[in-house]
């Protein structure tokens, strides 16, 4: 990921469809002025609308090279072919030269192809993209895939981005440690649990919320173990009096093994909480969390 990467980066996927390009701008200039350096966005994110404006805020902020990390994701299926293709019209949304970072967005058998893996090796050796990462993917299928690019001496993944947050863990504390002893960094998202850690959809889903949006990503949170953690949560928070979302914020970034937490906003409120959050520590409360 490199030095010049903050701890926290912002997550663009509300842009260009929960919230239009004048907010989305707005959001990231306050990113940028507050020290936030790593934007992640996707081709699947607004159907390519967010791409779009976090590359012409790039460009209109005429940053220098390197000042920044963009990272970006495609989508299954994962086929030689379409490697150079998808890259191409990345670059050509974001209107950069190269992609900084590009992750495969979701596990996908066609991905274990040793020929897919050499598309990926090429366009890294091109210069066409930096560096290359995963995101959820599990343990067995992440080793897996580096197994296949070490023995082909091909451009291996240097970074996992998984669901990570005090509710739900895609990456567990053994995953983390495979991840630091092949020096691989570890971007966890969702650190709120698209909101189900503030607690506003105890009484039914937010109209317009990521859940409304996206229902899929109910089934993640509305369980019993889920339901249970959040219990907890609650009842620290009301002892502590500090609010559930600055805990959840703040248990996040201080897991060991944890590079980068993406958080994201739909004001620039929202970014000043997460700054807040992450110079927060006080032995005892996370304690009572379990930290």
């Amino acid at each position: 990921m490199g030095e010049d990467v903050s701890d926290i980066g912002l997550g663009c996927v509300t842009f260009g469809r929960e919230i239009d390009e004048t907010t989305s701008r707005q959001l990231l200039d306050h990113a940028f002025e507050r020290g936030i350096r790593l934007f992640d966005t996707a081709a699947a994110y607004g159907g390519g609308a967010s791409e779009t404006i976090v590359g012409g805020w790039v460009a209109s902020r005429r940053l220098e090279s390197g000042s920044v990390t963009v990272a970006t994701k495609f989508l299954p299926p994962y086929t030689p072919e379409r490697v150079s293709a998808v890259v191409d019209e990345s670059l050509s949304r974001l209107g950069m030269a190269s992609l900084d970072l590009l992750y495969l967005h979701k596990w996908d058998g066609t991905a274990e192809r040793v020929e897919f893996a050499a598309a990926l090796d090429r366009v890294v050796r091109d210069g066409r993209v930096r560096a290359l990462g995963a995101s959820n993917y599990d343990r067995e299928q992440f080793g897996k895939a580096l197994e296949i690019q070490d023995r082909h001496g091909l451009e291996r993944f240097s970074v996992l981005q998984n669901n990570f947050n005090f509710a739900v863990s895609d990456i567990d504390p053994g995953f983390r440690e495979f991840c630091k002893s092949r020096d691989i960094a570890v971007v966890a998202y969702s650190p709120l649990g698209a909101g189900f850690l503030t607690g506003k959809h105890k009484n039914g889903v937010e109209l317009g919320s990521r859940f409304d949006l996206v229902p899929g990503h109910g089934e993640v949170y509305f369980n019993k173990e889920a339901e249970n953690r959040l219990s907890r949560l609650e009842s620290v928070a009301e002892r502590s009096r500090h609010p559930q979302a600055h805990l959840a914020l703040s248990w996040a970034m201080h897991q060991p093994g944890i590079d980068t937490v993406l958080v994201g906003a739909r004001t620039t409120a929202h970014i000043d909480q997460a700054l807040a959050a992450k110079d927060f520590r006080d032995p005892k409360v996370f304690g009572e969390l379990g930290i």
